[in-house]
């Protein structure tokens, strides 16, 4: 989710699901410790409990940068260990770590001596053609024992050569039946599954064999879903989509007082009316208005009047 769920994003989304736990998109530890942290580590106090997601491979780097994370206010410290991308691997982090569940222990040990904070590790199934579900296991036993305090699985595999980022999150085969496994196995360890998962349906379904799910960019796409599935969960009936956006609107006059311009903030929100009669429009007025100077909210009444029957009907 990198360059998606910054915090415009999380405050669009926080409104959508008062119940869900957040998550930055990843950050290096080194911009961490040497880079823009008013921009990077942006939050709202609205938006807890929020997870900073932590890129990186050297113990020590984690480890400082886990203890600004918790003096900045973060609830949770999580590890990547399942991004494959090119760029991700050059910096030997990511997915490509499960090679070296030695030194993931030893980055989580760090990172969870530097701070209170709990660190949770984010993982796959394994790499390339890795088909042995006791060294998954292993890997995530030797993650727990060194103090993460619970395991994000997307269950599938990372290929490291060979497929893109959007392949390695389609073509790799979903293994549930590993998370499941794993949880039966480890009764008391938290396990959430991630991958695949793009409807109410999948999403409750999984509910009844691990602690949680994660829904990435389903929850972008379709953030529709997002709320349909906090509200599920919370037993409540789910609130019309333009009285969801509008709960926003104090949020982008801030930002807009503040200097931020309204494409930074729209561009999160395009997939609000995704599959409903209306959303082409909706997405095109905003899609189209929201990167001219002075834009503002009134921009955002027009994207939702276009959704409107009468409005649609005029086009």
């Amino acid at each position: 989710m990198m360059d998606w769920t910054d915090v415009h994003c999380r405050q669009f989304h926080r409104l959508l699901a008062p119940g869900a736990r957040l998550y930055t998109e990843m950050v290096h530890a080194n911009a961490v410790i040497h880079g823009d942290r008013a921009r990077l580590l942006a939050m709202t106090p609205e938006q807890a409990p929020l997870a900073l997601q932590l890129g990186g491979s050297e113990p020590r780097l984690l480890a400082e940068a886990a203890r600004i994370a918790a003096a900045h206010g973060f609830d949770e410290i999580n590890l990547n260990c399942g991004c494959p991308s090119d760029r991700v691997q050059a910096g030997c982090f990511g997915a490509c770590l499960m090679r070296e569940p030695g030194l993931v222990a030893d980055c989580v040990a760090a990172m969870a001596a530097a701070s209170a904070v709990p660190v949770t590790v984010k993982c796959r199934l394994g790499v390339d053609d890795d088909d042995d579900y006791a060294a998954f296991a292993a890997f995530v036993d030797g993650v727990v024992a060194a103090g993460a305090s619970m395991v994000v699985v997307h269950a599938r595999n990372a290929w490291l050569q060979g497929l893109s980022p959007k392949e390695n999150r389609e073509v790799p085969p979903l293994r549930y039946d590993w998370a499941h496994r794993l949880k039966r196995e480890r009764p008391t360890l938290p396990v959430v599954l991630n991958g695949g998962i793009a409807t109410l349906e999948d999403a409750l379904a999984q509910l009844g064999s691990v602690d949680g799910v994660m829904l990435g960019r389903a929850a972008y796409h379709d953030p529709y879903l997002l709320h349909r599935t906090d509200a599920a969960l919370a037993g409540l009936q789910p609130r019309p989509r333009a009285e969801l956006l509008r709960a926003l609107r104090p949020y982008v006059e801030a930002q807009l007082q503040a200097g931020v311009a309204l494409k930074h903030i729209t561009r999160h929100v395009l997939g609000l009316f995704h599959g409903q009669p209306g959303g082409r429009q909706f997405r095109q007025v905003l899609s189209e208005g929201a990167h001219r100077p002075g834009a503002d909210w009134t921009l955002v009444e027009r994207a939702l009047a276009a959704t409107a029957p009468r409005a649609r009907a005029a086009a």
